[in-house]
């Protein structure tokens, strides 16, 4: 059985003795004792008062600011006076104060000494805690933080910096598993073992190859745009050839609907590889069924088979992003599929949402941005003047992510492996942004998210960048039809209600002269 939160305290569940230091200690030493101990914060005590806490958070503000960790204090860096929270408070209290002010560590102190220190790591040993949304009497615009469904797919946790597929740690899952076999976990409900693996991908390697009706007519389509070409449009003209015919889910039996969803996420690839390379002037190449998911991708862009390190970077890109709770695209895909419509247009109108640039559509513009910096000299006065002007800092912030985007601090690890011309460039852009927003903008946290590192790791690859919001939108493909298919398993109407606020009716209608 699951353990409840209403009879634990923080007593329960707080690490202690706790990691202190002193203000007039050096960052270096300090950094030294956090990384000893594996903790990721220190509290700054005056006697048995808590003075101030120094995070992670802060060594990465610090490292990007320049400052000599040797000869910097503590005191100069640290939060001073932390918030603090009672041994004896309940963890639904505890976590609902982490939670309001995005804190990751709070010092317990009992009588004005420090007992103990609780992070939203420990919160969630209890199991049931969930994240809390301050729901308003009034919905809130963008229906921001209102649940509309039950899921048993995943959940991002934008408060702690989680989001999982089904049962398992998305990053874990990342880190030890083939974008097939994800995609195996989101249909099936489970982890493939040996022989499901060999079956799954018998199944999937057929489905890549595009339909001849089909095929003959993506030249038309390539040639319709010529130098105008958007390869994510161009693919859902293709996409929509494929499906027309396709009956409504109400008319179709569950496991037609899984060979469509399948059928969806295996041929997407094929069919962009091949708009974008007729309107290169270059023939298709046909997908190689003994390639991965990811191998494939890269093979039918360049007819050649890619390193093995270009298609590890790229699978990894693709897990990441194969589902994300809520979002724009998803919800409009099962808004669609609840009017039973057929698979196919509930995933086309998804490829719409993903489009815009607020949404999936500007991977791309992060890279320009780094492009537009330039160089390390500049990056202070750029960002300074966009933070001043109230301009975006393209690839930064999420409306779910109140810390760290754990899909950026993935990706951010990959491209370091992968390395490339931009990378450095853009870890030094990430801490400047950090650094003066903190100093501009004291209290408001901003952070990469997964485009800012996910445009790096994509071009480094070789995917030109028209192809990045397309490569987006392939592996996002898994996440829709899983919702799809789940949301057709149990169906409403989705059915709303908007708010009234122009004239009072009824009025008299003006009669014409």
């Amino acid at each position: 059985m699951a353990e409840q939160p209403a009879g634990r305290t923080v007593a329960d569940l707080m690490s202690r003795p706790v990691v202190t230091a002193s203000g007039a200690e050096t960052i270096a030493v300090v950094g030294t004792r956090m990384t000893d101990a594996h903790v990721g914060s220190v509290v700054v005590i005056e006697g048995d008062r808590p003075a101030g806490i120094l995070t992670e958070r802060d060594l990465v503000r610090i490292a990007a600011a320049g400052a000599d960790p040797t000869i910097a204090r503590v005191a100069e860096w640290m939060t001073v006076d932390p918030d603090t929270v009672a041994s004896t408070v309940t963890a639904q209290q505890a976590f609902e104060n982490l939670s309001s002010h995005h804190y990751r560590h709070i010092p317990v102190v009992d009588d004005g000494h420090l007992v103990g220190i609780v992070s939203m790591r420990d919160l969630m040993k209890v199991s049931q805690i969930l994240p809390v949304e301050k729901m308003a009497v009034e919905v809130p615009p963008g229906l921001e933080g209102v649940v509309v469904a039950d899921t048993t797919i995943g959940e991002v946790r934008g408060d702690e910096g989680f989001y999982h597929y089904r049962q398992y740690d998305a990053v874990e899952l990342n880190e030890q598993r083939s974008f097939e076999d994800c995609w195996f976990l989101l249909y099936e409900g489970e982890l493939p073992d040996r022989a499901q693996q060999a079956e799954w991908l018998a199944k999937i390697a057929p489905l890549r190859v595009i339909p001849s009706d089909v095929k003959e007519f993506l030249p038309h389509i390539a040639k319709a745009t010529g130098a105008h070409f958007r390869p994510l449009d161009a693919m859902r003209t293709a996409y929509a050839a494929i499906v027309s015919g396709w009956p409504s889910w109400l008319d179709t039996d569950r496991d037609e609907l899984i060979r469509q969803a399948m059928v969806t996420c295996a041929v997407l690839p094929s069919m962009l590889m091949a708009l974008y390379r007729l309107n290169e002037g270059q023939q298709p190449v046909d997908p190689d069924p003994e390639l991965s998911y990811a191998a494939n991708y890269l093979y039918m862009l360049t007819g050649e088979r890619p390193s093995d390190e270009d298609a590890w970077g790229l699978e990894r890109y693709l897990i990441s992003t194969i589902d994300h709770g809520f979002n724009a695209s998803t919800f409009t895909s099962r808004v669609i599929t609840s009017t039973g419509s057929d698979l196919g247009g509930a995933v086309l109108g998804a490829m719409g949402a993903l489009s815009g640039p607020l949404h999936g559509g500007a991977p791309s513009r992060a890279l320009d941005m780094i492009d537009e910096v330039g160089t390390r000299e500049n990056a202070d006065t750029w960002i300074r003047n966009s933070i001043e002007s109230g301009s975006k800092l393209m690839g930064f912030g999420h409306r779910v992510y109140k810390t760290d985007d754990p899909r950026s601090v993935l990706l951010r690890k990959v491209a370091a492996k992968l390395g490339g011309p931009n990378f450095e460039l853009a870890e030094y852009i990430e801490g400047r942004a950090v650094a003066l927003l903190h100093e501009l903008k004291p209290g408001r946290k901003l952070y990469t998210n997964v485009e800012f590192y996910g445009g790096l790791v994509m071009e480094r690859v070789g995917l030109p960048r028209t192809m990045f919001t397309p490569t987006f939108t392939c592996s996002r493909a898994v996440g829709w039809t899983t919702n799809i298919i789940e949301q057709a398993s149990d169906n409403r109407l989705i059915r709303p209600k908007a708010k009234y606020i122009g004239p009072p009716p009824p009025q008299p209608v003006p009669t014409l002269d």
